[in-house]
């Protein structure tokens, strides 16, 4: 069964501290666009980032609405989650420091596997990094 955006809002609610959201959305370009398979090749590149509450977001296609709405040239987008401390929710300055570690680990392609990411239409996306 694959993950899809509501059930990832849901386990936000399942935890113990508070959550909040990362979202780093991504452009990518296929090496060779001819090749038609599963193992395609190319790049990532970071477009834009933004950290939401849970209760901010409702539904996956409302979050493309409003990414599309700043900027419409992405392919895919990185979630991650932050989790508060003694019942506090991680403020936005919190989560500075993340969204930029999230940005280091799509350009070099570092970490990747721990976050959740999907396609514009809600597909779950696995990459892999291939370093050389």
């Amino acid at each position: 069964m694959k993950k899809m955006f509501n059930d990832l809002l849901q386990m936000t609610y399942e935890q113990d501290q508070p959550q909040r959201l990362m979202m780093l959305f991504a452009k990518a370009e296929v090496a060779e666009p001819e090749k038609n398979n599963d193992d395609q090749q190319g790049t990532i590149t970071p477009v834009m980032c933004v950290d939401k509450l849970p209760e901010e977001l409702t539904t996956f296609s409302s979050l493309v609405d409003e990414a599309d709405s700043i900027e419409k040239d992405w392919n895919f987008v990185f979630i991650a989650s932050l989790s508060g401390e003694q019942g506090l929710t991680p403020s936005s300055e919190d989560t500075e420091p993340f969204l930029n570690q999230m940005i280091n680990d799509v350009q070099t392609g570092m970490n990747i596997h721990r976050y959740v990411i999907f396609d514009r239409e809600e597909n779950p996306i696995e990459l892999e990094a291939n370093l050389h």
